[in-house]
């Protein structure tokens, strides 16, 4: 469907409003995750790494599940996804206060919060991409600090509200304001389509201009209808010709006129039975023409050494960077330091410094005589050394430090799109962000985990924390060792290709 031009500001800027605030209310509670992820190991006494898989399914599985997503904005709209989604993750929530194991936790907070998460997120980018051309970095780059500000607030909110209302009271709060979602879809006015409404059949004449296949179903209709038109006349005839008694008139027809009528719908049943089975075959024909594609643009993607490098990096990169967000608050506890001097949560410290890199970032890869590939890198590497330099951190100064750090150097999430784009061409960024953001939330689920198991077997964070160091570093050097020779003339034999329309995309690919 072709909308009309983006207005580039007016309602514009009420959708980056609420959308702001619906990527606020949604993330604020699974990215602040690491509050609760102390009061659950309290409450029921399962294993670090066990526990760490209800905040580690929130933050990916909306990232493995992003085609689907993509698919019910495509298919429903933005509005009604996020009204829905809104009751997905306000329900999760409340669901959770109610959790009397953990393996309840796993599906009330880590699959329903996260998949609620997950189509907010597409649908808030959607909308916006639509209101929104020459201005849309800014707009992109506004309503994305929303999760940041939310990660900021809902530290310090969820902790004050366990010490008031216990942790099933501050579940059921911020469940109920998770309810907020609905009134901010509400308002998310989808663009007017570029056409005027159009008679019904119009919308099947308008497909052939996509799928060339139902050039045949159209040509089927029009038969179909030949067919009914002349069996229905035939069988007007015979009728009238029953009623006014001239059986003599139709020949042979005299002797049985019902046994007539029966073979004429029977000939006219089979005729559309041959048609519809022709029609099905050739349809199937052609999905598996287009799988067939898909898996050859995937194998070539996969031969460009920048690709290939990219999907080890940010796929360690969320094994080894995503647990400091879930897990400082109890590394910070772990590390004997008195709650008297935590000032301000580390969580919060990190939320906050990821907004100001995802700001900072964003701006320095808009400057030409930057290369963002490069910029990237320096930030894989900087944080593998910080997340090395955590066992080191025994006071509350240190460890708040590190965690800006770590936070500002997170936000390279807003520069990630620039260097997919780089690397393999405006054309292929939709199939290329798909497939890197399904093993990033890959990373995002099994990082937490691994980190806690490491913790369960050696009852300290140290070598679990140079594990996650090591991941990163690791994915760092790949992608800088692939990237050494000039790497724009990787995208040589990926610009040959013609690009093909699937029948999604991934909403973050603006």
């Amino acid at each position: 469907m072709e909308f009309t031009k983006s207005p580039d500001g007016g309602w514009g800027w009420v959708i980056v409003l609420v959308s702001f605030f619906t990527q606020f209310l949604c993330y604020g509670s699974p990215l602040a995750v690491g509050v609760l992820y102390i009061e659950w190991l309290d409450a029921f006494g399962e294993g670090k790494g066990k526990t760490a898989w209800v905040g580690s399914l929130a933050s990916g599985v909306g990232l493995l599940a992003s085609p689907v997503c993509s698919i019910c904005v495509s298919s429903f709209g933005a509005r009604p996804v996020t009204i829905f989604s809104g009751f997905l993750v306000a329900g999760g929530l409340m669901l959770s206060s109610f959790a009397p194991n953990i393996y309840f936790l796993f599906f009330s907070y880590g699959i329903i919060v996260g998949l609620g998460c997950g189509l907010l997120y597409t649908a808030t980018v959607t909308i916006t991409c639509q209101y929104f051309d020459s201005r849309r970095g800014l707009a992109l780059g506004l309503i994305s600090t929303g999760s940041s500000v939310g990660l900021f607030i809902y530290a310090a909110l969820q902790r004050l509200l366990i010490e008031f209302y216990g942790l099933d009271g501050c579940l059921l709060i911020v469940g109920a304001l998770a309810l907020n979602i609905l009134a901010c879809g509400s308002l998310m006015r989808p663009l007017q389509s570029s056409d005027c409404p159009l008679p019904e059949k119009t919308a099947v004449e308008n497909v052939p201009e996509r799928y060339s296949i139902y050039s045949e179903k159209e040509k089927t209709l029009e038969e179909n209808i030949s067919i009914l038109e002349k069996s229905y006349s035939c069988e007007g005839k015979c009728k009238s010709t029953l009623a006014n008694g001239d059986w003599k008139q139709e020949g042979p027809l005299h002797k049985n006129p019902t046994t007539m009528i029966h073979t004429k719908e029977t000939e006219t049943y089979k005729k559309k039975v041959a048609e519809q089975t022709y029609f099905c075959k050739q349809l199937a024909k052609r999905k598996w023409q287009l799988y067939r594609n898909y898996c050859g643009e995937t194998v070539a993607l996969f031969k460009n050494k920048v690709f290939s490098a990219l999907f080890i990096a940010i796929f360690l990169f969320d094994i080894g960077g995503f647990p400091p967000s879930l897990l400082m608050e109890d590394v910070a506890r772990s590390s004997n330091v008195r709650e008297e001097d935590l000032i301000m949560p580390l969580i919060s410290v990190i939320g906050i410094m990821t907004a100001v890199g995802k700001l900072l970032l964003g701006i320095l890869a808009d400057f030409k005589w930057i290369n963002t590939l490069y910029l990237y890198v320096v930030t894989l590497i900087i944080m593998g050394l910080a997340l090395c330099a955590i066992p080191f951190a025994k006071s509350y100064v240190t460890l708040a430090i590190l965690s800006g750090i770590l936070g500002f150097l997170t936000g390279n999430w807003s520069i990630f799109p620039y260097v997919t784009t780089k690397t393999v061409g405006i054309e292929n960024l939709a199939h290329a962000y798909g497939i890197l953001m399904f093993f990033a939330g890959l990373g995002n689920s099994l990082g937490p985990p691994i980190v806690g198991w490491f913790y369960d077997w050696t009852h300290t964070y140290d070598t679990a924390f140079y594990f996650s160091g090591f991941c990163v570093l690791l994915g760092g050097f790949i992608l800088l060792l692939a990237a050494l020779p000039p790497w724009e003339t990787c995208n040589k034999q990926l610009s040959k290709s013609a690009p093909t329309t699937y029948l999604y995309k991934v909403a973050s690919n603006a």
